[in-house]
């Protein structure tokens, strides 16, 4: 009896999109640092240090998912402090935050 083939996912993983957002982030000249904070669980998986002193927290997700609720308070707390932060989950979003980006800083003096 010949068993079934089951269809091989192309459902992108959380480390792809991460690999995108790093290649991304570097080819305008800025550096996607992993952000490993010891006793928050919640903290994003990007700290990006982009040109002209701007950086933002980006939350990586695979296609299918959302940031969990502490992952949304967290980043909710992070942009009460003033700072930009994100999630991304398809490579379309990683696309569209860097035009975001680049439309920032072509627009700073």
């Amino acid at each position: 009896m010949i068993k079934s083939l089951k269809p091989v996912s192309q459902t992108l993983t959380e480390k792809q999109i991460e690999q995108r957002l790093c290649r991304k982030v570097n080819s305008i000249g800025g550096i996607a640092f992993k952000f490993n904070t010891p006793g928050r669980r919640a903290a994003p998986d990007r700290l990006c240090i982009l040109p002209q002193g701007l950086c933002m927290f980006v939350e990586c997700k695979r296609p299918d998912k959302k940031p969990t609720k502490a992952q949304t308070a967290e980043l909710e707390m992070l942009r009460r402090l003033g700072h930009a932060a994100t999630f991304v989950s398809t490579y379309k979003e990683v696309d569209q935050l860097i035009e975001q980006i680049l439309k920032i800083l072509r627009s700073t003096p």
